[in-house]
């Protein structure tokens, strides 16, 4: 079993300037958490069934357990890509953590 955090970035004011920051500069920050095991986001626009989605990118960190994801969330490494969510989301952002399995 493993635990995954998925965030979720709505539309932000500059897509572009977005996407340059959040890959050249978050994507490497975020990679120092400790315990981080996989990191995939999603590429190209987020649909629904219905259509457009409000999220601009996806990302999923995928971790041992959900302790690992808090401890990692309480390190000065997981503070410092916390804090730096705030530098580049314009449109907001949702986080959301699980235990995970096969079905």
């Amino acid at each position: 079993m493993a635990a995954q955090i998925i965030v979720c970035y709505r539309t932000p004011a500059d897509p572009k300037a977005f996407d340059t920051y959040y890959f050249e500069t978050h994507v490497p920050l975020a990679w120092k958490i400790p315990g981080v095991r996989k990191y995939q986001v999603s590429r190209g626009p987020v649909i629904t069934p219905a259509g457009p989605s409000p999220f601009h990118l996806i990302a999923t960190l995928t971790f041992d357990n959900v302790a690992a994801i808090q401890s990692a969330f309480g390190s000065p490494q997981g503070q410092a890509a916390v804090a730096d969510v705030q530098k580049f989301a314009t449109g907001g952002v949702e986080m959301n953590f699980f235990e995970s399995g096969e079905a």
